[in-house]
């Protein structure tokens, strides 16, 4: 047990790297994972605000950059090798006047990045003989969101991007893992605005539960119960009701 009264569970000299940890959702699992015990290399393009998180290794890594692989791979090189890899970063915004900056910026981040560093974490555990790979996709992937439609397409393409892999593991025996994470809206800088989201979550409890979502090597888990329950409803909702729904103005 630690010293503020949290059980812990000691992982045998288990790494696992954080891309993303600069706030947020990453931030906290990254805290978490050290508190049980595992050796923690973290990442993000702002290396000021991870300095304080007491990982064992930290690199400034910008996933929409071409350099960000090799970035890694320094990554797991100083930390002796690596577990598990999980992915928090990401960007997204209302975009009622589909402004063509915010569409590009979205999808080159959550589309193009996601691919570059979830496959780099692919291959690298090809060559190690296995591995998980957990990573932050969304509820948003579920349906279409007027409101935000980069988003939530590439939301989508991540949810289907990791079922893909998953596949493709299981069809050559790899033994990589999956874990794919879909919150519903969460109380980060991601949605600071205006606006307030309804069912907001807390991201320290956000951050407990995905830790015991990957310490139970589940494949998908829904952030929580609430959209658990809305999601299943969004799904049987017929495409010609659906377009006439409003969403969040």
């Amino acid at each position: 047990m630690s010293s503020n009264g949290r059980v812990t569970t000691m992982h045998n000299g288990k790494k696992a790297i954080v891309i993303g940890a600069s706030s947020g959702i990453g931030r906290e699992v990254a805290k978490l994972l050290i508190e049980q015990g595992w050796t923690v290399g973290v990442a993000a393009r702002r290396v000021e605000l991870m300095q304080t998180i007491g990982a064992d290794a930290v690199e400034q890594i910008d996933v929409t950059a071409d350099d960000a692989t090799q970035a890694l791979q320094r990554l797991i090189d100083r930390l002796g090798g690596m577990d598990l890899f999980f992915y928090s970063s990401g960007i997204g915004k209302q975009n009622h006047e589909l402004d063509e900056a915010v569409e590009l910026a979205t999808m080159q981040t959550n589309g193009l990045g996601f691919v570059r560093m979830i496959g780099a974490a692919y291959r690298y555990f090809v060559r190690r003989g296995g591995g998980h790979i957990a990573a932050i996709t969304s509820i948003a992937g579920t349906k279409g969101l007027g409101p935000a439609p980069s988003y939530s397409a590439t939301k989508a393409m991540q949810n289907v991007y990791l079922q893909a892999l998953e596949q493709l593991a299981n069809n050559q025996h790899r033994h990589i893992c999956f874990t794919d994470i879909r919150p519903g809206f969460v109380d980060t800088d991601l949605l600071n605005g205006e606006f307030r989201y309804p069912m907001m979550l807390k991201t320290e409890k956000v951050a407990k539960d995905i830790v015991r979502a990957i310490n139970r090597k589940e494949h998908v888990r829904v952030i929580d119960w609430r959209y658990r329950l809305l999601t299943a409803m969004w799904r049987c909702v017929p495409r010609f009701v659906w377009r006439r729904i409003t969403l969040v103005k």
